[in-house]
This record gives C-alpha cells, sequence and structure tokens, in this order.
C-alpha cells in the first residue's frame, strides 16, 4: 500500500523556486553558447573576408574565368545613304610572356608553336629572347590559327602564351574612296583620311573585364562579359557627305581614262554647288586601304586637298567674273586681238599661237584666248585680281574635314611685275588645290555665293543619337547675283560652241571652262618642257545647277589639251550623274530659233586692249617689232639706241597707239 505524502504550502512554494533557477541556469548557458557560436562564425567570416579574401577570390575567378583586356570596335564610317564604308572585326592577337617560358624549353616553344601560325621557328624564338612579360607573336589571327594555338596550350600546359581582343578595320569597298577614308595602324590608330580626322571620336576603348569561360572550349560564357562604357567622346559614327554610288561611277571612268591618257594621275571631284557637300572625290592611281603597306606611300596622297597646280584656263572664270563685277568688260565688248604680247619681257601668246583677230568678249571667254585675258587682267591690277582670287577661296585652306590641306600659293600684291599679273590671268603665276577650284567654280553656279565645302555630314553617338551635324555654310558673296548670271551664260556658251564642247550630253545645258596649264619644273627654274595638266570644270543644269564637277588629268601621253582629252571625261561623268539623280533634261532656250549674227565692231562699239612694251635699250628694228607686235604703231625720233619712250612700259592703251621712242647713238 503506498504512502502518499502531502506537501504543505511552504515546501511547494520552495520547489517552484528551485525549478525556476534550473531553467534560468539552462537558458543562460543556451544563450552563451550561442553567443559563443555567433562569435566564431564572425571571426571566421571577417577571417575569410579580410584575411583569405583576395587569395579567395582569385583562386574562383582563376577556375571559372579569366581577366582579359577587351576593346571595343572602332566607330564604323558611312557614306550619306548609310552604306558602310568602314567596319571594325574583333580578332583576337597572340602574345607571349618571355618570363613566363621555362627555362630550356625555349626552342621546343617556338618549334611547336611556328608552324601553327605561319610564322618561322627563329621569329618565334627572337620574340622570346626580347624577354619581359610580354611581347606581341602575331596580330589578327585567324579564326584556324586561334583554335590550334588553344589546343596546344592544353595539351602541352603554355601558359606563357595568351590572347587579346584587337579590333581590325576592315573596308569592304576595298578601293573605293581609298584616299578619302584613309587608313587604321595596328594600334587601332587612324593614320590618314577621315580614319586620321575622327580619330578622337571613333577610336575604340580599352578596358580589363573579368570573362567567365566554360572548362571545354575556354569561350566567353553568354551574358557573362561585363557591359564596358565608353568614354564619351569615343566609339562614334561618322556618315560622310559623299554617295558611294557616285564615288563608284566616278571611279569607273576614270580608271578608264587613266589607261587610254597613261598620265601620272587623275583626280576627279563632285559638288553640289549651293550647300557645298561633296559626292565624290577620286583619285587614280589608288590603293586598297585593306593592304595599304603593299603600295607605295605616293598614291595614299588625297590630291584633291594635298596637291597644288597652276589651274591654267580654268581660272579665267575667276579673271572674268571680277572684270564684269567691275565694269570692266561686258559680253558684246570687242577686243583686238594681237597674238601675242610682250609685257615685262615675257612673250604670252594663245594656245593656237595665231591671232583670233577682232573678237567680241563671249568669243574670248569661248576660245580662251590669253593675250586678252592678260589684257584684261592688266585693267584690274595686282590689288583687284588678288581681292577677287581671295573672295572666291583661293589662298587659304577651305577646312574641309581632311588633313593635310594645301593653302595654295598667291603673289602679294606689292610685289607682282606687270608680268605676273598678266600671268596669273592666264591661270599661271598661281597655285590651287583641286578643291579650292572646285569651290570657286560651284559659288559660280550658286548664283555668286561661296559655299564651305564639307565632307563629314553628321557624327553619331553609340545610341545613335546625334552628336555633331554639319550644315550647310556661307562663306561670302564672291560676286553680284547679276555677274554670276551673266557668267554663267558665257560658260555655257564654252560648252555648246567654244573649247569645251566635248563635254556636252545631249538634252542638257552645261556650263564649265576647259584648262591646259603647263607644269612648273620643280629641279629648276620655269616650266617643264612637254608636260602639261589638262582639265575641265563645270556644272549642269545650267537653268538649275545641281553638281559642280572637276575633272583633272597630270601629264598625259600624247595629245593634252583639256577641251581634248579632260571634257570627254567629264561628258561620261555628267552622263551617269544625270541618270543616278534623275536630272530632267533641259529646255533649250534657242530652240526653234535662228542664232543672231554679233553685231559688227564700230568706232562706238569697239573696246581695244593693248599694254606698251619696254625697247629701251634695242635698236629701231627691235623696238619696231616689239611694239607693232603688240599691236600698236612707233614713231622714232633719232637713230641708234632707244633711251626713253613717252609712254611708260606696262601700261594699257587703246590698241593702234602711237608710241613715240627717242633713239640715241
Amino acid at each position: 500500500m503506498r504512502r502518499r505524502f502531502k506537501l504543505d504550502s511552504k515546501e511547494r512554494e520552495k520547489l517552484g523556486k528551485r525549478e525556476q533557477k534550473r531553467v534560468a541556469i539552462n537558458f543562460r548557458r543556451a544563450l552563451v553558447g550561442v553567443l559563443v557560436l555567433f562569435t566564431l562564425l564572425v571571426l571566421r567570416y571577417g577571417w575569410i573576408q579580410l584575411v583569405q579574401g583576395e587569395e579567395l577570390a582569385a583562386r574562383v575567378r582563376h577556375e571559372t574565368g579569366e581577366e582579359r583586356l577587351m576593346q571595343s570596335p572602332r566607330g564604323a564610317i558611312l557614306d550619306r545613304n548609310g552604306r558602310e564604308m568602314a567596319v571594325s572585326l574583333m580578332m583576337k592577337s597572340l602574345f607571349i610572356d618571355p618570363n613566363n617560358v621555362e627555362k630550356g624549353k625555349e626552342d621546343e616553344v617556338a618549334a611547336k608553336l611556328a608552324p601553327l601560325i605561319g610564322l618561322t621557328q627563329e621569329a618565334v624564338r627572337h620574340d622570346i629572347e626580347q624577354g619581359g612579360g610580354f611581347v606581341w607573336v602575331k596580330r589578327f589571327l585567324s579564326t584556324d590559327e586561334v583554335a590550334a594555338v588553344r589546343d596546344l596550350i592544353r595539351t602541352e600546359g603554355y601558359n606563357c602564351l595568351g590572347f587579346q581582343d584587337e579590333p581590325k578595320r576592315y573596308y569592304p569597298n576595298e578601293e573605293l574612296a581609298a584616299n578619302i577614308l584613309g587608313f587604321v595602324g595596328t594600334d587601332d590608330v587612324g593614320l590618314d583620311g577621315v580614319e586620321q580626322a575622327y580619330d578622337d571620336l571613333i577610336k575604340g576603348v580599352v578596358a580589363e573585364t573579368f570573362v567567365q569561360t566554360d572548362n571545354v572550349s575556354d569561350r566567353p560564357i553568354l551574358g557573362s562579359v561585363s557591359r564596358r562604357v565608353p568614354r564619351q567622346n569615343q566609339c562614334k559614327t561618322v556618315q560622310l557627305t559623299i554617295d558611294s554610288t557616285v564615288q563608284f561611277m566616278v571611279e569607273e571612268v576614270l580608271e578608264e581614262a587613266f589607261a587610254e591618257t597613261q598620265p601620272l594621275s587623275v583626280t576627279a571631284l563632285v559638288m553640289k554647288p549651293k550647300t557645298g557637300e561633296i559626292l565624290a572625290m577620286a583619285s587614280r592611281p589608288s590603293y586598297n586601304p585593306n593592304h595599304f603597306e603593299d603600295f607605295p606611300m605616293e598614291v595614299w596622297k588625297n590630291r584633291a586637298v594635298s596637291s597644288i597646280y597652276e589651274p591654267g584656263s580654268t581660272f579665267k572664270s575667276i579673271v572674268a567674273a571680277a572684270a564684269l563685277e567691275e565694269g570692266i568688260v561686258a559680253p558684246n565688248d570687242w577686243f583686238m586681238d594681237p597674238g601675242f604680247l610682250i609685257v615685262s619681257e615675257k612673250r604670252i601668246e594663245n594656245w593656237s599661237g595665231d591671232s583670233f583677230g577682232t573678237v567680241t568678249f563671249t568669243d574670248v571667254m569661248k576660245q580662251s584666248i590669253n593675250t586678252c585675258f592678260a589684257l584684261i587682267g592688266l585693267d584690274l591690277g595686282a590689288d583687284r585680281l588678288n581681292k577677287y582670287a581671295r573672295r572666291f577661296g583661293f589662298g587659304e585652306p577651305t577646312g574641309v574635314e581632311l588633313p593635310a590641306e594645301e593653302a595654295g600659293i598667291l603673289f602679294e600684291s606689292d610685289d607682282m611685275r606687270d608680268s605676273d599679273i598678266a600671268t596669273m590671268s592666264i591661270g599661271q603665276s598661281i597655285a590651287v588645290t583641286p578643291l579650292q577650284l572646285i569651290t570657286a567654280m560651284s559659288a559660280i553656279a550658286n548664283d555668286g555665293v561661296l559655299m564651305k565645302p564639307y565632307i563629314v555630314k553628321a557624327v553619331y553617338n553609340e545610341d545613335g543619337s546625334v552628336y555633331e551635324e554639319a550644315k550647310p555654310k556661307e562663306v561670302r558673296r564672291a560676286v553680284s547675283s547679276e555677274t554670276a548670271k551673266t557668267l554663267i551664260g558665257l560658260l555655257e556658251q564654252v560648252v555648246s560652241t567654244g573649247g569645251g564642247q566635248k563635254a556636252k550630253v545631249k538634252g542638257y545645258r552645261i556650263g564649265g571652262k576647259t584648262g591646259t596649264a603647263q607644269k612648273i619644273n620643280t629641279d629648276a627654274v620655269g616650266y617643264k618642257e612637254g608636260s602639261y595638266i589638262a582639265s575641265f570644270c563645270g556644272f549642269a543644269p545650267v537653268e538649275d545647277p545641281e553638281v559642280t564637277l572637276l575633272v583633272i588629268i597630270d601629264e598625259p601621253l600624247g595629245t593634252y589639251y583639256g577641251g581634248q582629252i579632260a571634257a570627254p571625261v567629264a561628258s561620261k561623268i555628267f552622263q551617269q550623274l544625270f541618270r543616278y539623280l534623275n536630272v530632267e533634261p533641259s529646255s533649250d532656250p534657242f530652240e526653234g530659233k535662228t542664232p543672231a549674227a554679233p553685231p559688227s565692231p564700230d568706232a562706238s562699239q569697239t573696246v581695244v586692249h593693248a599694254v606698251v612694251p619696254e625697247v629701251i635699250g634695242l635698236d629701231v628694228a627691235q623696238a619696231k617689232a616689239q611694239i607693232e607686235g603688240a599691236g600698236l604703231k612707233m614713231r622714232a625720233e633719232g637713230r641708234g639706241t632707244a633711251i626713253s619712250q613717252d609712254v611708260a612700259p606696262g601700261t594699257a592703251v587703246v590698241q593702234g597707239s602711237e608710241i613715240v621712242v627717242r633713239f640715241a647713238p
């Protein structure tokens, strides 16, 4: 029989306190244990993060990927219609760490690596012998070469070899517009053309980036490459004013002309006269910028902006503009062409060597009569001649967005003799660039307003937004609208019935001027015998000019007159331009009308010019020949040698005037 114990209230209270104390002790022990475990965990975490963190992170990065120098591609270059003219492809280049090549295995590495990348064993061994931590072995490997080297690294454990991504510039159209685009060196540096001029904006960005790779192919895992943000002023796209179709058409015609005339070079430009936009700029011989190193440096040069030459008779358009603007001549003014002039002991004669007799200024333009233009230039004088040359943009760079632009050469007015004035008036004693000349002719076609030429239409940011955009810029008014219209009419007659007839295109009204200039002798004083530059510069259609065209043929073999060989080239280009640009045929303002004969000269109409030659020191016969050769008469006083003349040499006088010359023993 169990005994039951009954606890009184005091005992129960005592027992409860003892139980509470035991629970409290157990709770404190548990709390201390938790705190100790947490402290240990914090210490361990701190040890891993602070002490071993870099080592463990590096181990993980090494096992899951690698640090690579990544470069963003160079910005593209587009034509005016968005067609790609220069793009960048990312390719792998191979380097070696000579310090990491195992001792005694230098020849082994070279022997196994060289045949995989198309190099000699000696070349690879030379790279290793350079020492240091980084030496390029080969730039821009093919896909097969990259795969072969990767297999070699895995099988042989050659951790001394590595790859680096680099952009390789590619020009999909090869030679097309090569002299405009330029080319890029192996370090992504623009070395010529637009590539050089806009290098700071389109150059790619190099950044060190961690790339996760798989364990099999060593290729980056999709999405593992961190996004690289380029610097604000880089990786942009440049869009040109060039139309690649127009450029192609021009280059095709130049290729044919180059083969036919066998010159040193041919150059052509096409411009929109109302805006100054350059649609085409081409030269032959040229080169392929994908392999620029295989071509001589001379062909890299952009002759349109970096070469200067004496323009010859094409410059007479500017002289005519100045004379018309100053009121010195009018289309129906009459001239007596003496066939040759002697100005400051320099003989100036016509291209034919003959006299054209009594002619109007319209005929002077159509036949490009040197003697009459020399007389007009002397009437203008050095100051006014140079003033209009500068108004039309000669003597200073145009500011086009291309490197190495020449300014041309103009005499200082105070330094010009009469012979300099006379020769400048026929396009000699002045040096211009092709771009300056077509810009000046465009000003005539644009109602007398000179526009700034430009070849870059816009620059775009990486996201496609506009960074900068070019707009037509008026430089100045060169001549009045009335003068421009009169001159356009004269230039149209040069092509329709004058020396530029071979530039005609049936159904279209074209204005222009031919030129034939003897080349300066760079090895001696004077001009190079038998060496000429033939050219044609014109615009169309006359009623509303849409294009200006310049063709230059440097030292052709055989025929060298601009009207004979440059004008036909211009005609071929004009034909293709009209079709491509959908230019409507011109209406003939003279259709159904009989051309009016020029009025017969009479005393009130005839404008006769002559320049007095210097005859001091000559005998009577010699002096008479000089004066009569200039279209003047001589009255001799005395005998022997000329000691004075009543009109100073170089003075412009009425044709047929009498010059009194005094002679003494």
